[in-house]
């Protein structure tokens, strides 16, 4: 007779799995388990640590870090633990602390520029290449506050509860703090690139 573990395919390269998904693999195999959430996680992770850092070997460093703290921390497959914000509040966490101890920060946040495609040969894609960088700049104006609570919600699509558990504040913390930052950045966009036709 089959086993358990038979009936159940092993997943191959999967990087869209759920957390109840990577608990539930856990109970089955706890090293596929590992390999999954590192793989799941890796790619969002140095994207986040890159946006803060403006440094893709920092970045890179810091994301290894979180992940050997991840397989290293005992609750990441417990039915309370909630990973993926613990995993953006640790690389969060040690990118401010990268930031803060090299005082570098404002020459890090200036000094990398997000690459412009070279294949931008249509209006629209020139268009909105424009559109991202005022975008861009805009942000560099903001707080590190508000630019974190901005790229947590609109660039990694955090839930409010997530952004609270990454940021360690309450709900309506996120709330008011989310509503000024996006204030912010709309004062710091030039009046003509408010209009859409």
């Amino acid at each position: 007779m089959m086993g358990i573990t038979t009936c159940i395919p092993r997943p191959q390269i999967q990087t869209n799995l759920t957390d109840d998904e990577l608990k539930a693999w856990a109970s089955i195999d706890p090293r596929m388990a590992d390999d999954l959430l590192v793989r799941r996680y890796r790619r969002p992770l140095l994207k986040h640590a890159s946006y803060l850092l403006r440094n893709y070997e920092d970045a890179f460093d810091i994301t290894q870090e979180v992940l050997i703290r991840a397989l290293r921390e005992d609750r990441r497959y417990q039915k309370d633990f909630r990973i993926r914000p613990w995993l953006y509040r640790v690389t969060t966490n040690l990118c401010f602390n990268r930031l803060r101890n090299t005082k570098r920060r404002r020459a890090i946040l200036e000094s990398m520029e997000r690459p412009e495609s070279t294949r931008a040969s249509q209006p629209l894609t020139v268009f909105r290449s424009q559109q991202q960088e005022t975008i861009r700049k805009a942000m560099e104006c903001l707080s590190e506050h508000h630019r974190t609570i901005l790229k947590l919600r609109y660039y990694e699509d955090l839930s409010y509860a997530e952004i609270a558990e990454v940021l360690e504040v309450k709900l309506g913390t996120v709330m008011s703090r989310l509503s000024r930052a996006r204030r912010r950045l709309m004062d710091a966009l030039p009046e003509t690139d408010l209009v859409y036709t």
